[in-house]
């Protein structure tokens, strides 16, 4: 079976094929393609993915293209998890945000408008190309903003786009350890709501909703990521656990000032600590996998640093520094493959799921799947707090996609305005200046 992965150079892809190792089942991943647009990054992962395979035996073959249509014909699944713009687009859309006294984070507010305005007409056109080279293939979207970008996939590639996130597997896992589950993977997890926009309402064990015990004991609530970051008088007020990226909308004044306060945005952190990784993979007696291991280290210790020190939350746990992502995409695609169904929260179009939204909208739930796809799971109403919040954020991501469908700027403009995250007409007008002139793939807004 052959697996194209878009971004191929990226830096977290030795995670995708550290998972597929693990597998040596019947109908496994026995060809893997890398393509990016860089070279030297290609390079570089395949020179760890190399370390990772030598003592494997019929480890995937790997190999490397910066063609695009080369890397699709073919391919049975396509991970996307391109990055447009790299790291210091990243940065940019940080740093501009932050100008204007607005949060610039990459997926939430402003900086995730901006990074949506340049991926979707990218995203939209590898669509176009999978539905004309490889139409049988399985397309599961990595790519930020997950939601949105898969919503403008699945206009051309239908429920054959799939998109994922680790954040709603973490978050149950975390429950679900602290509730005693003896095994957090046969916990049923209520979560509903849009990728970085969700909540768990509930979380069964042996048929049991334990939920309740959690948010009635202070001692517990405390002791996980959530419970510190959004305090436990909070969440009893909620009477749910809101996905970490909540903490943005809930605790947005104290996120800005720490991001502002900062030594280096998140991008820019990521960015110096990324080039040196692949200046180091230049040298040919670099230990690649060492060097890679040390860096993602540091990578996911520092994840939202700024949110748990507004909190007072401390360190991230052990259990949360070793990803995640990658083990949800190789059981998707098991599910599909060898048709052994299991459960997964993953994006998938609406189909009459919440009924506050249209059958097109791409929601974050749990999901039935199988060889015939992601089939969500019925779920009962978000209590209007939330529906608020969804529909209100759903109906910026509609416009990001109208204007990256038409280049207007005005609606880009409009798109930005009506972020619950952007308070003003103007900042919002001055955003669309601000972006347009650092990031070129935004030259189409007219």
């Amino acid at each position: 079976m052959k697996l194209t992965i878009l971004g191929g150079g990226g830096f977290r892809v030795p995670l995708v094929y550290g998972a597929l190792l693990t597998d040596r089942g019947e109908g496994r991943v026995t060809e893997v393609v890398l393509h990016d647009l860089d070279d030297s990054r290609l390079y570089a992962v395949a020179r760890v993915l190399a370390e990772q395979a030598a003592d494997v035996p019929d480890a995937p073959k790997v190999t490397a293209t910066t063609d695009l249509d080369e890397a699709l014909r073919g391919a049975d699944f396509i991970f996307s998890a391109i990055r447009v713009g790299g790291l210091e687009g990243r940065a940019n859309d940080e740093r501009v945000a932050l100008a204007e006294g607005v949060l610039g984070q990459e997926t939430v507010g402003a900086g995730g408008i901006a990074y949506g305005l340049r991926t979707v007409p990218v995203a939209v056109d590898i669509a176009r190309r999978v539905a004309r080279l490889a139409p049988d293939a399985w397309l599961i979207n990595f790519t930020n903003p997950a939601g949105l970008v898969t919503e403008a996939m699945s206009r051309h590639l239908g429920d054959r786009v799939i998109g994922i996130c680790d954040s709603p597997v973490g978050l149950g896992r975390r429950i679900a350890r602290v509730l005693g589950a003896k095994n957090p993977q046969e916990a049923w997890i209520d979560y509903v709501g849009l990728n970085h926009l969700g909540w768990v309402r509930g979380l069964r064990i042996a048929g049991r909703d334990e939920l309740p015990r959690l948010l009635a004991d202070p001692d517990l609530l405390g002791s996980f990521e959530e419970g510190k970051l959004f305090g436990a008088d909070w969440l009893r007020s909620l009477g749910a656990i809101p996905n970490e990226y909540l903490h943005y909308y809930y605790f947005n004044r104290e996120a800005v000032r720490a991001y502002q306060q900062a030594d280096k945005t998140r991008g820019a952190f990521l960015a110096d600590q990324q080039a040196r990784f692949y200046e180091e993979m230049r040298r040919p007696d670099a230990a690649a996998l060492t060097a890679w291991d040390r860096t993602r280290a540091e990578r996911e210790a520092t994840y939202m640093a700024e949110n748990r020190e507004t909190a007072g939350a401390g360190e991230r746990d052990a259990d949360d520094l070793s990803g995640g992502y990658e083990k949800v995409a190789l059981a998707l695609m098991r599910a599909i493959a060898r048709d052994e169904r299991t459960t997964l929260i993953l994006n998938v179009r609406n189909q009459g799921t919440l009924s506050a939204r249209d059958t097109d909208a791409v929601i974050e739930v749990p999901c039935l799947v199988d060889a015939n796809g992601a089939h969500p799971v019925a779920v009962a109403p978000l209590p209007d707090h939330a529906t608020g919040l969804v529909c209100s954020v759903k109906a910026v991501e509609r416009e990001v996609l109208a204007a990256a469908d038409s280049g207007s700027r005005a609606t880009a403009v409009k798109a930005f305005a009506l972020h619950p995250l952007v308070d003003s007409v103007n900042v919002a007008r001055r955003l669309v200046e601000g972006y347009t002139a650092v990031h070129p793939g935004l030259a189409y807004l007219g």
